[in-house]
């Protein structure tokens, strides 16, 4: 009977081809849409990713979010520093400059200032040159997608066309820049994640970072810390919450405060909600339609088999072993060609597939084949074995 069910699926195949391209559709739409957003999500945090050494991170009690800069006064830091636990704790500058480029543009860059002396929170994977050299003088490190992209050189311009006559020229070691008028020469490139403003990244000393900043009362944007042998993270959090009135946070939580923000105050999540609910629908649409016409094309088989004894328990299981089928076939069509969004390099394109997003969308494809099944169930079930001597 299962060979029998199977050969009745294959005999149309344009009806089968339907019902697994409808499948596969909604599969590709919710997975893509689920992994765009979770991507999109990473590079909320991608800052707190990449700045992976601290355990604590200590900050105004009103930041939201950790492009919410709310600079606290340098005696901050000391404060910290003599809480019971702390092992270390550095200075961290992050705000937003502008640079000027050669042809007299402007690119606003993502300044970050360690630490002088130790250095630490700076770029996880350096490609050319190394973070020590951040103790030269006027020295920057730039990351290498800002180098290639927004502050990459311009190409010389044709004075007949005004037109450019090639293509821009990355930024590389060795070239300057000019960081709220100050000059700065160029020592290294490094990889970092990509962050939700995606604009270019660049790494110099705490002391260099405040005197590109423009002048301000305060300008220590983080402390970050690491807890003593035997004290938790979590503890520790609390101990300098409670010695100085500050906010402070795991690298997790504070992570997570991040994306709750973006979640509750933009309209990500109900954009990306909305594709995945049109996916799900549009699939169960053309899925269940076409599974139902299949079914009643084939509800003389179906009422044959009846006639000969079949009862609607091995009827039901024969058209769950159809749906089945098509929902294996349509879903890892689907789940492939999202897949391939992954293997674009160098993308501007937010894409992080989890291994939760395709468990949703496996329940997601059980479900639009359970519906498409159960209408064409009943009509089996209320069929009359008669029908075969009609016509």
């Amino acid at each position: 009977m299962n060979a029998l069910a199977l050969r009745m699926l294959v005999g149309d195949k344009a009806k089968f081809f339907g019902i697994v391209f409808g499948i596969a559709f909604a599969a590709f739409l919710i997975t893509q849409q689920a992994a765009i957003f979770v991507g999109l999500m990473t590079r909320t945090f991608g800052f707190i990713a990449d700045t992976s050494y601290p355990q604590v991170w200590v900050m105004d009690k009103k930041v939201q979010f950790v492009d919410d800069l709310k600079p606290l006064q340098d005696t901050q830091l000391y404060r910290v520093r003599g809480v019971e636990g702390v092992d270390w704790a550095m200075p961290l500058y992050k705000g937003l400059l502008r640079a000027r480029l050669e042809d007299g543009t402007f690119q606003t860059c993502n300044v970050v200032g360690l630490d002088d002396s130790t250095l630490i929170g700076g770029p996880g994977e350096m490609i050319e040159g190394r973070i020590e050299d951040l103790r030269r003088a006027d020295s920057v490190i730039v990351d290498e997608v800002g180098a290639a992209g927004k502050l990459a050189r311009p190409a010389p311009i044709d004075p007949v066309t005004g037109k450019p006559t090639g293509k821009p020229t990355p930024l590389k070691v060795g070239d300057y820049l000019e960081l709220n008028d100050h000059r700065a020469t160029v020592v290294g490139l490094c990889r970092v994640s990509r962050t939700f403003q995606s604009q270019p990244v660049v790494y110099t000393t705490y002391s260099r970072a405040v005197t590109f900043a423009p002048r301000e009362r305060k300008l220590l944007t983080f402390v970050i810390a690491g807890a003593r042998p035997g004290v938790t993270p979590k503890d520790l959090c609390a101990r300098i919450e409670r010695s100085t009135g500050l906010g402070a946070y795991t690298a997790d939580e504070f992570k997570w405060k991040t994306v709750v923000y973006f979640m509750t105050y933009t309209g990500i999540p109900i954009n990306f909600g909305i594709s995945v609910l049109l996916g799900f629908l549009v699939g169960t649409a053309i899925a269940g339609q076409t599974f139902y016409n299949f079914t009643l094309d084939n509800l003389k088989q179906f009422g044959a088999l009846k006639a000969m004894g079949a009862g609607n328990l091995r009827l039901l299981r024969m058209i769950l072993l159809q749906a089945i089928l098509v929902g294996l076939i349509g879903y890892g069509v689907g789940v492939g060609m999202a897949s391939l969004f992954a293997f674009m390099p160098k993308s501007e394109l937010a894409f992080r597939l989890l291994p939760q997003g395709l468990v949703v969308t496996a329940c997601a494809i059980v479900l639009i084949c359970v519906l498409a099944a159960l209408l064409s169930i009943q009509r089996v079930m209320r069929l009359e074995p008669a029908i075969v001597f009609k016509g």
